[in-house]
Parts: C-alpha cells; structure tokens; sequence
C-alpha cells in the first residue's frame, strides 16, 4: 500500500503534459480508466493532445465544419455513435469505440448493382431505418450480380477488416430469394486470393445477424489492410439458378475491424 502511495506521489509530480503523452501512447479504453486515478490523471486523459492521437489522421477532411467546436473527446465519441455522411451521400464513415479504427459503409448506390439502373428489374425506394436517402429494391431478376470496391488508404492500416452485406427481405420477396444459395467473395482487386462462401439470404440465425437498425448482415469474409494503394472487392453473385427472384432490399456493404 505504502510502495503504491509513494508511486503515485512521484507520478503526480510529474506535468500534465508528460502524463498526456503517456496516456496518448495507449489505447482510448486505457485513457478512460486512467482519468479515474486522479483529478490530475483525469486533466490530462481528457486533454485534446490525447484524443487527438485517437482521430483518424485525416479526421479534418471528412468532419463537417459544425463539428469543430467539439473538444477532440467528444468529437472522438461523437464518431463513434453517430456514424456521418460522406461520399455524395452514399458512404458513412465512424469509429470503433474501443479501438478508434474506422468503420467504413458503402451504400447501395454506391454499390455496383447488375441491372440496377433498369427499373423492371430494381427499384429505388426510401426507408426511414436507412441512414441512406435510398436503398435498392429488387423487382425481379433471374441472376445477382453486386460488388462494392473501397480503397485501403481510407481504412486503418494493419488491420484485419470483415464486409458484411447488409439487407432486409420485403413482405413480398419470393421464397427462392432467401433460400437459393449465393456466393461472397472478399479479394484485392486483380488478386487470385480470395476469400470466398455460399451462404442463403435467410434471415433467421443462424444464417443472418439482427443488426438491431433494422437491418441484417451476412460476414461475406475479411482481409488484411497492408497496402495504402490497394482496393479491395466484396462481392455477391448467384448465376446458376434461373428462377426469378425478387424482395431483396439492399441498403450496403460495411467494413469494420474484426473483433
């Protein structure tokens, strides 16, 4: 007890500033315990210098201007719960609140959708579980055919990374369109490596995951961010079932650190 108080007692002799720098070099989990040490740790835990080392480095290009009173804690956390905008209204983009790395969402019309611009095979529609002004409702079509493509520079890097296909079924959606088996493809692009599965739409476990949004989502596979100039390709596609399908509501595909 005596050899910890007298530890504490050097620490707190410390400046506020080298107590931030450490904290900085830790995790955002880490800086929230230690600003319950002390009402010095608690100063500077909470400093902008610490959250800032949080942020992603290009955190000023992608936050909107009303964004900048926010200290860098709060703004830190306001990524984390409220995912915002970006990309002409078809990408959001947030953080992972225990470790800070971005999360990535590719909206359907950012997507590319085989047959999605013809409107007797897909529809766009609003809906209001969607963070999206639209979402992509399939009419009726014999084959799938959707990839999404995002660039690593605009992850984190060195990190592992799971797409998720993210989707809902219409009251009026064919039975086929849950139960005929697709196939999810994860690879950087022109790459022979792949990660790929069959999996069914079906929304019951444990096939799909309630996403609690409304929304459920199928792990389509996950890869590694290594190269800062590399895009990488997640795709669906279902070609060899000829009967139509139909009620497929595509709202995106999300890229975020695997747990």
């Amino acid at each position: 007890m005596k050899e910890a108080e007298a530890e504490m007692s050097i620490i707190s002799m410390l400046p506020a500033e080298c107590i931030s720098h450490i904290v900085s070099c830790t995790t955002p989990r880490d800086a929230c315990r230690s600003s319950l040490v002390s009402s010095l740790f608690r100063i500077a835990a909470d400093s902008d210098f610490v959250w800032e080392r949080f942020l992603p480095q290009d955190y000023k290009e992608i936050i909107s201007i009303s964004l900048n009173s926010l200290s860098k804690k709060d703004l830190y956390f306001h990524l984390c719960n409220q995912p915002i905008i970006i990309g002409n209204g078809n990408m959001s983009m947030a953080l992972e609140k225990q470790s800070g790395k971005k999360c990535y969402m590719v909206g359907a019309r950012r997507l590319s959708i085989i047959g999605g611009d013809t409107p007797r095979y897909w529809q766009w529609i609003s809906l209001p579980e969607s963070r999206f002004s639209q979402v992509a409702e399939l009419k009726a079509v014999c084959w799938l055919d959707i990839q999404g493509y995002i660039e690593t520079k605009n992850l984190s890097p060195r990190t592992t990374y799971a797409a998720y296909f993210v989707y809902q079924l219409s009251s009026q959606h064919n039975p086929r369109t849950a139960a005929t088996p697709v196939t999810l493809r994860v690879a950087y692009e022109h790459s022979a490596v792949a990660v790929e599965r069959s999996v069914i739409l079906d929304p019951a476990p444990p096939h799909a995951r309630y996403r609690g949004d409304g929304w459920f989502e199928i792990e389509m596979g996950e890869f590694v961010t290594e190269e800062d100039n590399a895009t990488v390709v997640c795709s669906l596609v279902e070609t060899s079932d000829y009967n139509c399908k139909s009620g497929l509501i595509v709202e995106s595909i999300e890229l975020r650190p695997k747990e």
